[in-house]
């Protein structure tokens, strides 16, 4: 039985030596592989990887479940070579402190207006504006997965009217939901600041658009930090220069890198930011690896497997 890791083994994650030391002592019973170091291909029982080149990747016979990395999987999903087993994400179950900390900071900024601010601090002005209560400003997110829920629940307890918008209904939510395309519009003519977390599918490619703007309170706020495709970019820079959006805070962008000459480095009411939303640590991620394996080993399954299908 051992594991194979793919593309995990980077700067951005983790050396390969930290991989080894760190899964020797969370899976001491499996053998620890690092691509391209392949060995006999018929003992490779589980896959975890980042950024996955399947034309790359030989057939693992004997292949039980894979986990990403990635917090989308569309660059993959549909490749012909992707192995039939089951696939998982790899996240803590009660969300990533570090996502919700970077959601709180572009909340409070945009709340509080940071933004307007420094740019009258790099005009030696000496601005003052009239103050919004938390109780006053609606926070609504587009998503409410593992990485929205503790990040929601932080806003509420600050005194943000916080609901959400999904697919499906969520019966025992903490907070308002909104659900399905009926419930689309209501939603967002009732959000001052949305943040987006949904997974990038065909449904939601291009949902941040002039139309979605429109719906918003005029000076409305946007947060992506989905993916970039869930932005018309051009959309969003004519609702900002119109006033309808206020400002906006950008971690997901298309395409990435962001070209130097893209119009949202320089606008003034855009930040971007190089999509650095988390980092999870070997340790996070071997843990979570830790877990799903022994759930499977002990007769269950994946903590949280993906829909292939639904594409998340």
């Amino acid at each position: 039985m051992a594991l194979l890791i793919y593309g995990l083994d980077t700067e951005e994650v983790g050396s390969a030596q930290s991989w080894r030391d760190t899964l020797a002592e969370l899976l001491p019973e499996l053998e620890i592989r690092i691509f391209p170091d392949l060995g006999n291909t018929s003992e490779i029982t589980y896959l975890a990887f980042m950024r996955p080149d399947f034309d790359a990747i030989p057939p693992l016979p004997n292949l039980k479940a894979m986990f990403s990395r990635s917090a989308g999987v569309e660059a993959f999903i549909n490749h012909p070579k992707l192995p039939k087993a089951p696939l998982g994400k790899i996240e803590p179950a009660d969300g990533d402190p570090m996502m919700t900390e970077y959601v709180i900071m572009h909340v409070l900024r945009l709340h509080r207006e940071m933004p307007l601010y420094q740019q009258a601090q790099a005009r030696g002005e000496w601005l003052r504006r009239p103050i919004v209560r938390p109780g006053e400003r609606r926070i609504g997110f587009l998503g409410f997965g593992l990485m929205a829920k503790a990040p929601a629940l932080v806003l509420q307890s600050l005194g943000f009217p916080v609901s959400a918008w999904v697919r499906n209904p969520k019966p025992d939510a903490e907070i308002p939901i909104f659900h399905g395309p009926d419930q689309f519009d209501p939603f967002m003519r009732q959000t001052d600041i949305a943040v987006c977390l949904l997974p990038l599918t065909r449904e939601t490619e291009g949902i941040l658009c002039a139309r979605t703007f429109a719906l918003m309170p005029r000076g409305a706020m946007v947060i992506n930090i989905g993916r970039g495709r869930h932005v018309v970019n051009a959309d969003l820079l004519a609702a900002l220069d119109s006033g309808q959006l206020s400002y906006a805070a950008l971690d997901a962008l298309h395409p990435e890198p962001l070209p130097s000459d893209n119009p949202l480095w320089r606008h003034p009411k855009v930040t971007v930011m190089p999509h650095v939303a988390r980092r999870p640590t070997v340790r996070q991620l071997g843990t979570e690896i830790a877990a799903n394996i022994r759930s499977i080993e002990g007769g269950g399954g994946l903590l949280q497997e993906i829909d292939k299908a639904m594409g998340y």
